[in-house]
Protein backbone atom coordinates (compact mmCIF):
# COMPACT_ATOMS: atom_id res chain seq x y z
CA UNK A 1 0.00 0.00 0.00
CA UNK A 2 2.93 2.19 0.36
CA UNK A 3 2.99 3.88 -2.63
CA UNK A 4 -0.64 4.40 -3.37
CA UNK A 5 -0.57 5.87 0.54
CA UNK A 6 2.55 8.37 -1.10
CA UNK A 7 0.39 9.20 -4.18
CA UNK A 8 -3.11 10.29 -2.21
CA UNK A 9 -0.87 12.24 0.38
CA UNK A 10 0.24 14.24 -2.58
CA UNK A 11 -3.56 15.41 -3.65
CA UNK A 12 -3.53 18.87 -2.92
CA UNK A 13 -6.85 18.87 -0.96
CA UNK A 14 -5.21 16.27 1.33
CA UNK A 15 -5.27 12.11 1.97
CA UNK A 16 -8.42 10.77 3.16
CA UNK A 17 -7.68 7.20 4.20
CA UNK A 18 -10.57 5.01 4.20
CA UNK A 19 -8.90 2.00 4.31
CA UNK A 20 -9.14 1.80 7.97
CA UNK A 21 -11.30 0.13 10.67
CA UNK A 22 -10.66 2.04 13.70
CA UNK A 23 -13.26 4.45 15.05
CA UNK A 24 -13.12 8.06 14.98
CA UNK A 25 -15.83 9.08 17.27
CA UNK A 26 -15.65 9.79 21.20
CA UNK A 27 -15.91 7.01 23.56
CA UNK A 28 -18.54 7.62 25.56
CA UNK A 29 -18.82 9.88 28.58
CA UNK A 30 -20.36 7.39 30.96
CA UNK A 31 -17.73 4.97 29.86
CA UNK A 32 -14.53 7.20 30.54
CA UNK A 33 -16.15 8.26 34.15
CA UNK A 34 -16.52 4.67 34.89
CA UNK A 35 -12.86 3.50 34.11
CA UNK A 36 -11.56 7.11 35.52
CA UNK A 37 -13.42 6.08 39.09
CA UNK A 38 -11.85 2.56 38.73
CA UNK A 39 -8.19 2.89 38.59
CA UNK A 40 -6.91 2.30 41.97
CA UNK A 41 -6.65 -1.55 40.51
CA UNK A 42 -4.10 -2.85 43.15
CA UNK A 43 -5.04 -5.99 43.08
CA UNK A 44 -4.99 -8.59 40.31
CA UNK A 45 -7.95 -8.56 38.37
CA UNK A 46 -10.08 -11.59 37.84
CA UNK A 47 -9.35 -13.64 34.56
CA UNK A 48 -13.48 -14.47 34.68
CA UNK A 49 -14.63 -10.93 35.21
CA UNK A 50 -16.12 -8.91 37.60
CA UNK A 51 -19.22 -10.53 38.86
CA UNK A 52 -20.92 -7.50 37.61
CA UNK A 53 -19.35 -7.61 33.90
CA UNK A 54 -20.59 -10.99 33.56
CA UNK A 55 -23.91 -10.24 34.53
CA UNK A 56 -24.07 -7.30 32.51
CA UNK A 57 -23.08 -9.93 29.40
CA UNK A 58 -25.58 -12.48 29.95
CA UNK A 59 -27.65 -9.34 30.23
CA UNK A 60 -27.13 -7.71 27.06
CA UNK A 61 -27.02 -11.49 25.70
CA UNK A 62 -30.63 -11.45 26.44
CA UNK A 63 -31.73 -7.69 25.72
CA UNK A 64 -29.86 -7.12 22.45
CA UNK A 65 -29.54 -10.99 20.99
CA UNK A 66 -32.18 -12.42 22.30
CA UNK A 67 -30.07 -15.01 23.98
CA UNK A 68 -30.61 -16.73 27.61
CA UNK A 69 -27.16 -17.49 28.85
CA UNK A 70 -25.35 -17.66 32.55
CA UNK A 71 -23.09 -15.59 33.54
CA UNK A 72 -20.72 -17.99 34.40
CA UNK A 73 -20.40 -18.84 30.39
CA UNK A 74 -19.12 -15.89 29.43
CA UNK A 75 -15.50 -14.41 29.48
CA UNK A 76 -14.48 -11.16 28.86
CA UNK A 77 -11.60 -10.66 26.57
CA UNK A 78 -8.84 -8.16 25.79
CA UNK A 79 -10.53 -7.60 22.72
CA UNK A 80 -11.29 -9.51 20.09
CA UNK A 81 -8.56 -9.86 17.62
CA UNK A 82 -6.33 -11.71 20.47
CA UNK A 83 -9.18 -14.34 21.03
CA UNK A 84 -9.74 -14.84 17.05
CA UNK A 85 -5.83 -15.37 16.72
CA UNK A 86 -5.79 -17.57 19.93
CA UNK A 87 -8.30 -19.36 20.01
CA UNK A 88 -7.18 -22.40 17.86
CA UNK A 89 -4.24 -22.70 20.59
CA UNK A 90 -6.71 -22.18 23.23
CA UNK A 91 -9.11 -24.92 22.57
CA UNK A 92 -5.72 -27.48 21.60
CA UNK A 93 -6.39 -27.75 17.74
CA UNK A 94 -3.27 -28.81 16.49
CA UNK A 95 -1.48 -30.37 13.72
CA UNK A 96 -3.08 -32.87 11.54
CA UNK A 97 -6.44 -30.99 12.13
CA UNK A 98 -8.25 -28.23 10.50
CA UNK A 99 -9.48 -24.73 11.34
CA UNK A 100 -12.58 -23.83 8.58
CA UNK A 101 -13.22 -19.69 8.43
CA UNK A 102 -14.67 -17.78 5.30
CA UNK A 103 -13.75 -17.63 1.90
CA UNK A 104 -13.84 -13.52 2.21
CA UNK A 105 -12.47 -13.11 5.65
CA UNK A 106 -10.55 -10.93 7.93
CA UNK A 107 -7.00 -12.43 7.66
CA UNK A 108 -6.41 -13.43 11.70
CA UNK A 109 -8.57 -16.43 11.30
CA UNK A 110 -6.03 -17.96 9.18
CA UNK A 111 -3.49 -16.46 11.33
CA UNK A 112 -4.87 -18.53 14.38
CA UNK A 113 -4.90 -21.54 12.41
CA UNK A 114 -1.04 -21.21 11.48
CA UNK A 115 -0.28 -20.56 15.23
CA UNK A 116 -1.93 -24.27 16.07
CA UNK A 117 0.09 -25.81 13.53
CA UNK A 118 -3.42 -26.58 11.77
CA UNK A 119 -4.58 -26.56 8.44
CA UNK A 120 -6.29 -23.28 7.27
CA UNK A 121 -9.49 -23.89 5.24
CA UNK A 122 -11.51 -21.36 3.64
CA UNK A 123 -15.05 -22.81 2.63
CA UNK A 124 -18.39 -21.33 3.15
CA UNK A 125 -20.77 -23.64 2.47
CA UNK A 126 -20.80 -26.19 5.32
CA UNK A 127 -21.08 -29.35 3.16
CA UNK A 128 -17.19 -28.73 2.07
CA UNK A 129 -15.86 -28.57 5.78
CA UNK A 130 -13.30 -31.57 5.60
CA UNK A 131 -13.79 -34.38 7.85
CA UNK A 132 -10.76 -33.07 10.28
CA UNK A 133 -12.46 -29.94 10.97
CA UNK A 134 -12.32 -29.11 14.63
CA UNK A 135 -13.07 -25.33 14.51
CA UNK A 136 -15.47 -23.60 12.57
CA UNK A 137 -15.39 -19.85 12.35
CA UNK A 138 -18.50 -17.54 10.67
CA UNK A 139 -18.01 -13.94 10.79
CA UNK A 140 -22.06 -12.38 10.56
CA UNK A 141 -21.86 -9.97 9.33
CA UNK A 142 -19.24 -10.49 7.80
CA UNK A 143 -15.62 -8.21 7.58
CA UNK A 144 -15.03 -7.38 5.01
CA UNK A 145 -18.14 -7.44 2.47
CA UNK A 146 -21.00 -6.95 5.08
CA UNK A 147 -22.94 -10.08 4.55
CA UNK A 148 -24.90 -11.50 6.58
CA UNK A 149 -26.08 -15.41 8.08
CA UNK A 150 -29.71 -15.83 8.36
CA UNK A 151 -31.59 -18.24 10.77
CA UNK A 152 -31.32 -21.16 8.49
CA UNK A 153 -27.70 -20.58 7.20
CA UNK A 154 -26.56 -20.57 11.06
CA UNK A 155 -28.57 -23.50 11.99
CA UNK A 156 -27.69 -25.79 8.77
CA UNK A 157 -23.89 -24.40 9.87
CA UNK A 158 -24.06 -25.80 13.71
CA UNK A 159 -25.67 -28.96 12.45
CA UNK A 160 -22.62 -29.55 10.24
CA UNK A 161 -20.09 -28.52 13.08
CA UNK A 162 -21.62 -31.14 15.25
CA UNK A 163 -22.01 -33.53 12.89
CA UNK A 164 -17.75 -33.29 12.35
CA UNK A 165 -17.60 -32.80 16.22
CA UNK A 166 -15.96 -29.52 15.88
CA UNK A 167 -16.39 -26.30 17.61
CA UNK A 168 -17.70 -23.48 16.10
CA UNK A 169 -17.64 -20.05 16.57
CA UNK A 170 -19.44 -16.77 15.44
CA UNK A 171 -17.75 -13.59 15.16
CA UNK A 172 -20.76 -10.74 15.50
CA UNK A 173 -19.05 -7.87 16.49
CA UNK A 174 -21.02 -5.25 13.67
CA UNK A 175 -24.50 -6.88 15.35
CA UNK A 176 -25.99 -3.51 15.85
CA UNK A 177 -24.86 -2.21 12.62
CA UNK A 178 -27.59 -3.29 9.95
CA UNK A 179 -28.75 -1.24 6.85
CA UNK A 180 -30.55 -3.25 4.27
CA UNK A 181 -33.46 -5.05 4.24
CA UNK A 182 -34.70 -7.16 6.96
CA UNK A 183 -31.59 -6.06 8.41
CA UNK A 184 -32.33 -2.06 8.61
CA UNK A 185 -35.61 -3.44 11.02
CA UNK A 186 -34.83 -6.80 12.48
CA UNK A 187 -31.94 -8.21 15.02
CA UNK A 188 -29.56 -9.65 12.81
CA UNK A 189 -29.22 -13.09 14.50
CA UNK A 190 -26.88 -14.60 16.71
CA UNK A 191 -25.38 -18.40 16.45
CA UNK A 192 -26.64 -18.77 20.09
CA UNK A 193 -30.29 -17.66 18.66
CA UNK A 194 -32.88 -20.39 19.95
CA UNK A 195 -33.93 -20.35 16.57
CA UNK A 196 -30.67 -21.89 15.57
CA UNK A 197 -29.35 -24.30 18.66
CA UNK A 198 -32.54 -24.30 20.86
CA UNK A 199 -31.01 -23.89 24.00
CA UNK A 200 -28.27 -26.13 23.94
CA UNK A 201 -25.11 -24.32 23.49
CA UNK A 202 -23.12 -27.18 23.03
CA UNK A 203 -20.12 -26.80 20.76
CA UNK A 204 -21.01 -23.23 20.28
CA UNK A 205 -19.46 -19.55 20.88
CA UNK A 206 -20.54 -16.32 20.31
CA UNK A 207 -17.59 -13.13 20.49
CA UNK A 208 -18.52 -9.79 20.65
CA UNK A 209 -16.22 -6.57 20.73
CA UNK A 210 -17.45 -2.99 21.62
CA UNK A 211 -15.02 -1.44 20.08
CA UNK A 212 -17.09 -0.63 17.01
CA UNK A 213 -20.76 0.02 18.86
CA UNK A 214 -19.18 1.82 21.93
CA UNK A 215 -15.94 3.35 19.96
CA UNK A 216 -13.96 1.25 22.41
CA UNK A 217 -10.90 -0.10 19.92
CA UNK A 218 -8.48 1.46 22.22
CA UNK A 219 -9.82 -0.29 25.70
CA UNK A 220 -9.46 -3.14 24.07
CA UNK A 221 -12.91 -4.97 25.63
CA UNK A 222 -14.65 -7.53 24.24
CA UNK A 223 -16.14 -11.02 25.49
CA UNK A 224 -17.23 -14.30 24.06
CA UNK A 225 -20.29 -16.63 25.47
CA UNK A 226 -21.80 -19.95 24.80
CA UNK A 227 -21.25 -23.51 26.08
CA UNK A 228 -20.36 -23.60 29.72
CA UNK A 229 -17.54 -26.31 29.60
CA UNK A 230 -15.77 -24.80 26.71
CA UNK A 231 -15.69 -21.25 28.62
CA UNK A 232 -14.53 -23.39 31.57
CA UNK A 233 -11.83 -24.85 29.89
CA UNK A 234 -10.68 -21.45 27.91
CA UNK A 235 -10.90 -19.45 31.38
CA UNK A 236 -8.43 -22.51 33.15
CA UNK A 237 -5.89 -22.03 30.00
CA UNK A 238 -6.42 -17.86 29.97
CA UNK A 239 -5.87 -17.87 33.98
CA UNK A 240 -2.23 -19.64 33.73
CA UNK A 241 -1.43 -17.59 30.38
CA UNK A 242 -2.04 -14.62 32.38
CA UNK A 243 -4.76 -13.32 29.52
CA UNK A 244 -6.60 -10.54 32.07
CA UNK A 245 -8.63 -7.92 31.27
CA UNK A 246 -7.58 -4.86 33.06
CA UNK A 247 -9.99 -3.80 36.19
CA UNK A 248 -10.64 -0.61 34.47
CA UNK A 249 -11.84 -2.33 31.40
CA UNK A 250 -13.66 -4.33 32.96
CA UNK A 251 -15.61 -1.31 35.17
CA UNK A 252 -15.87 0.77 31.45
CA UNK A 253 -17.52 -2.57 30.02
CA UNK A 254 -20.10 -3.14 32.93
CA UNK A 255 -21.30 0.80 31.91
CA UNK A 256 -20.79 0.35 28.46
CA UNK A 257 -22.95 -2.51 28.34
CA UNK A 258 -26.06 -1.05 30.01
CA UNK A 259 -26.47 2.12 27.94
CA UNK A 260 -28.03 1.46 24.63
CA UNK A 261 -28.16 5.28 24.06
CA UNK A 262 -24.56 6.12 22.61
CA UNK A 263 -24.84 2.57 20.78
CA UNK A 264 -28.03 4.54 18.50
CA UNK A 265 -26.26 7.42 18.17
CA UNK A 266 -23.23 5.81 16.63
CA UNK A 267 -25.54 4.04 14.52
CA UNK A 268 -27.17 7.34 13.14
CA UNK A 269 -23.46 8.45 12.78
CA UNK A 270 -22.59 5.33 10.61
CA UNK A 271 -26.08 5.31 8.44
CA UNK A 272 -25.43 9.41 7.47
CA UNK A 273 -22.16 8.35 6.27
CA UNK A 274 -22.91 5.26 4.12
CA UNK A 275 -25.68 7.31 2.69
CA UNK A 276 -22.95 9.51 1.58
CA UNK A 277 -20.74 7.29 0.12
CA UNK A 278 -22.95 4.70 -1.62
CA UNK A 279 -24.39 6.98 -4.05
CA UNK A 280 -21.35 8.63 -4.89
CA UNK A 281 -19.67 5.31 -5.36
CA UNK A 282 -22.64 4.07 -7.58
CA UNK A 283 -22.77 7.40 -9.72
CA UNK A 284 -19.42 6.78 -10.26
CA UNK A 285 -19.76 2.87 -12.08
CA UNK A 286 -18.65 1.08 -8.86
CA UNK A 287 -20.90 -2.05 -8.12
CA UNK A 288 -21.69 -2.05 -4.16
CA UNK A 289 -22.61 -5.74 -3.16
CA UNK A 290 -23.19 -7.62 0.35
CA UNK A 291 -22.36 -4.53 2.15
CA UNK A 292 -26.21 -4.93 4.14
CA UNK A 293 -24.16 -4.78 7.38
CA UNK A 294 -21.36 -3.99 8.85
CA UNK A 295 -19.04 -0.73 8.57
CA UNK A 296 -17.71 -1.42 5.44
CA UNK A 297 -18.93 -0.90 1.32
CA UNK A 298 -17.54 -3.17 -0.39
CA UNK A 299 -17.45 -2.47 -4.16
CA UNK A 300 -15.80 -3.51 -7.45
CA UNK A 301 -15.87 -2.22 -11.54
CA UNK A 302 -14.88 -6.00 -12.01
CA UNK A 303 -10.53 -4.81 -12.66
CA UNK A 304 -8.00 -6.16 -10.42
CA UNK A 305 -8.31 -4.39 -6.61
CA UNK A 306 -4.80 -2.52 -7.34
CA UNK A 307 -6.48 -0.70 -10.34
CA UNK A 308 -9.42 0.53 -8.32
CA UNK A 309 -7.05 1.47 -5.71
CA UNK A 310 -4.57 2.99 -7.84
CA UNK A 311 -7.77 5.75 -8.80
CA UNK A 312 -8.99 6.10 -5.60
CA UNK A 313 -5.10 6.97 -4.57
CA UNK A 314 -5.20 9.70 -7.39
CA UNK A 315 -8.21 11.23 -6.22
CA UNK A 316 -6.33 11.57 -2.36
CA UNK A 317 -8.40 8.69 -1.69
CA UNK A 318 -7.10 5.48 0.42
CA UNK A 319 -9.12 1.87 0.06
CA UNK A 320 -8.58 -1.74 1.39
CA UNK A 321 -7.82 -4.06 -1.71
CA UNK A 322 -9.67 -7.34 -1.70
CA UNK A 323 -6.49 -9.38 -2.26
CA UNK A 324 -6.26 -8.44 2.01
CA UNK A 325 -9.08 -10.61 2.30
CA UNK A 326 -8.10 -14.09 0.62
CA UNK A 327 -7.90 -15.06 -2.99
CA UNK A 328 -11.68 -14.79 -3.46
CA UNK A 329 -11.95 -11.14 -3.58
CA UNK A 330 -9.34 -10.13 -6.21
CA UNK A 331 -11.68 -7.45 -7.73
CA UNK A 332 -12.99 -5.65 -4.90
CA UNK A 333 -12.20 -2.96 -2.45
CA UNK A 334 -13.23 -1.95 0.94
CA UNK A 335 -13.90 1.05 2.00
CA UNK A 336 -14.96 2.18 5.50
CA UNK A 337 -16.95 4.43 6.90
CA UNK A 338 -15.52 4.84 9.62
CA UNK A 339 -13.64 7.90 8.86
CA UNK A 340 -15.09 11.58 10.44
CA UNK A 341 -18.20 13.16 8.68
CA UNK A 342 -16.13 15.78 7.39
CA UNK A 343 -13.52 13.44 5.34
CA UNK A 344 -16.31 11.12 4.14
CA UNK A 345 -18.38 14.14 2.85
CA UNK A 346 -14.93 15.60 1.15
CA UNK A 347 -14.62 11.68 -0.34
CA UNK A 348 -17.80 11.81 -1.71
CA UNK A 349 -17.36 15.08 -3.20
CA UNK A 350 -13.87 14.00 -4.99
CA UNK A 351 -15.83 10.28 -5.90
CA UNK A 352 -18.34 12.28 -7.84
CA UNK A 353 -16.37 14.94 -9.18
CA UNK A 354 -13.84 13.19 -10.31
CA UNK A 355 -15.41 9.74 -11.87
CA UNK A 356 -13.30 6.98 -10.19
CA UNK A 357 -14.39 4.48 -12.32
CA UNK A 358 -15.66 6.38 -15.70
CA UNK A 359 -13.94 5.35 -18.72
Amino acid sequence: MAPYIAEASQHPEGILNLSIGSPVDPSPASVREALAAATDAHAYPATAGSPHLREAIAEWFLRRRGVTIAPEAVLPTIGSKELVALLPFLLGVGAGEAVVFPRIAYPSYAIGAALAGADAVAADDPAEWPDHTKLVWLNSPSNPDGRVLGVDALRAAVARARELGAVIAGDECYAEFGWETPWDTEPIPSILDPRVVGEDHTGVLSVYSLSKQSNLAGYRAAFIGGDPSLIDALLTVRKHAGLMQPAPVQAAMTAALADETHVAEQRARYRARRELLLPALESAGYRVEGSEAGLYLWVTRDADAWESVAEFASLGIVVGPGHFYGDHSAHHVRIALTATDLDVAAAAARIRAGGVARK
